[in-house]
């Protein structure tokens, strides 16, 4: 199967923008503010067990995003979705100051947690922590976390719309409080791995256990194999191509199976694809 371009769905998010990313056109005077860009698999359906296992976002934020968490594999299906949701984020773009709140400041307990989301303090508990341009962070299922305002990402995440607010600032949005708590572990964050240089021009920004992440510079000449696992790919800049076709920033891609690619000196490229363990042999020459 040749490399499969992804289909772009623009959501409107009341803490969205109108001033997109560069390889995104921004929204038009008077139209609501776009929060996140969706990449999907045409023909297939966002979070069905037998559809892809990774969604590829960009998020684009002027305002705090609620305190949310989300469940695991097994406490996911047993509601009857087809998986629960780790995520990462790879930062593109931070305004001074922006940051990411990551876990709790200390351990608490769930009925804590409860308290502090009904009157407003789960605000002072979670860790807001300091993020800048290329940054990267993967989240567990059950961390408690959210996004702040003046920054542009990348999230690759687990394939299911299934997210539990905590607390929203006062807003009039629907709150899972009885779902949230049950499934957050209300603890300090650790990053579960370490990013670090594979080979020039490879960087393994996570290594499961839902999905590997890497991030690519160019030059890049090789042919596509991923071990049977699927791949999405993920241009930041520099015009190259996939099976002949142009590969510009702005776009995702399904390799299933193989496919040749070409990145020129000044590319940059995320590579996603389920799992743990990387696949040493994925940028050979």
């Amino acid at each position: 199967m040749p490399a499969t371009k992804l289909t772009t769905k623009r959501v409107e998010k009341p803490w969205g923008r109108r001033d997109l990313w560069p390889a995104f056109e921004g929204v038009a005077e008077g139209g609501s503010p776009v929060g996140e860009i969706w990449f999907e698999v045409p023909g297939e359906k966002d979070g069905d067990s037998a559809g892809p296992e990774l969604l590829i976002k960009y998020l684009f934020t002027s305002d705090r995003l609620s305190i949310q968490v989300h469940p695991d594999d097994g406490q996911a299906q047993a509601r009857g979705y087809a998986r629960g949701k780790d995520e990462a984020w790879v930062i593109l773009d931070a305004e001074p100051h922006a940051s990411i709140a990551l876990g709790t400041l200390e351990v608490i307990d769930r009925d804590r947690l409860r308290d502090a989301a009904l009157d407003g303090t789960i605000e002072e508990l979670v860790d807001w922590k300091a993020v800048k341009t290329d940054d990267s962070f993967y989240t567990p299922a059950g961390t408690v976390h959210a996004i702040g305002p003046g920054l542009t990402l990348v999230e690759v995440q687990q394939n299911v719309d299934l997210t539990y607010r905590l607390y929203d600032y006062g807003s009039d949005r629907e709150l899972h409080l009885k779902d949230g708590i049950a499934v957050s572990n209300p603890v300090p964050y650790v990053a579960p791995y370490k990013p670090h240089a594979a080979s020039e021009g490879r960087e393994i920004l996570a290594d499961g256990p839902a999905f590997v992440l890497e991030r690519w510079t160019g030059p890049v000449a090789t042919e596509l194999e991923g071990d049977g696992r699927p791949l999405w790919l993920v241009p930041l800049a520099g015009d190259g191509t996939i099976d002949g076709a142009d590969f510009p920033a702005g776009t995702a891609w399904l390799v299933k199976g193989g496919a040749a690619l070409s990145l020129p000196e000044n590319a940059d490229l995320l590579v996603a694809y389920p799992g743990s363990g990387v696949i040493e042999s994925l940028r050979a020459a």
